[in-house]
């Protein structure tokens, strides 16, 4: 006899004072009971607790998978500018002073201005900004202003690609003004590494520098 079996009948012995068909019938009712229980075990699959929502635990771990493989595909392509279309483009090296071969010469348009020439060093590629170079003057530092109203586009320098920047370093009219024989130049203000560039004597008083160019014939620094 089965444990449910023989609790049926102790039960039903102590109530009803030994009665066949009264035993009978809790062993029917309790074969009733253990069926519907299995029954409802059944409905709900094994490791899935169902949540007050009504969802679940199975099917949200499964959905918290999907968005992390998502999230992992969109980082996954490595260092880069996002350029909103999905995609990523590199990220170019900018240049220092150092990373340049620099030459100057002298121009004689717009009343007279230094051209700065700017080409990568062999083996180099790198970004010039779109910004002024810093030009300054003297060992007070007088720095040139700016010659455009608007800024410049940035200029991939590699290989014989060239770049040019005009300096008109005196824009006022008189005598005054200091002597100089040279100029610092920097591609930028935090550039660590500026450089010395010979351009024999000239008169230094409200100097001003255009933006880069890749033609000569841009860079004249109209005042």
């Amino acid at each position: 006899m089965s444990g449910s079996r023989r609790k049926a009948f102790l039960v039903s012995a102590v109530l009803v004072g030994g009665a066949m068909l009264m035993t009978a019938c809790q062993d029917s009712d309790a074969a009733t009971d253990t069926g519907a229980a299995q029954s409802s075990s059944s409905a709900t699959p094994a490791g899935s607790a169902v949540t007050p929502s009504g969802s679940s635990t199975a099917g949200s771990n499964q959905a918290t998978g999907k968005g992390s493989d998502a999230t992992g595909k969109g980082t996954a392509d490595g260092v880069g500018s996002d350029t909103g279309i999905g995609e990523r483009e590199p990220v170019g090296q900018s240049c220092g002073a150092n990373d340049v071969s620099w030459s100057t010469r002298s121009e004689s348009q717009a009343g007279g201005y230094i051209l700065i020439i700017a080409k990568a060093k062999s083996g180099i590629t790198c970004y010039l900004p779109a910004a002024l170079p810093t030009v300054a003057f003297g060992s007070d530092g007088t720095e040139a202003g700016p010659a455009e109203q608007t800024a410049g586009k940035q200029i991939k320098l590699s290989g014989s690609t060239t770049a040019y920047a005009g300096v008109n370093p005196k824009t006022t009219n008189g005598d005054g003004g200091k002597e100089l024989d040279s100029i610092i130049v920097a591609i930028g203000d935090d550039d660590a590494n500026p450089v010395s560039l010979p351009v024999g004597t000239i008169t230094v008083d409200h100097p001003i520098v255009t933006n880069w160019h890749t033609a000569a014939k841009d860079a004249v620094p109209f005042s």
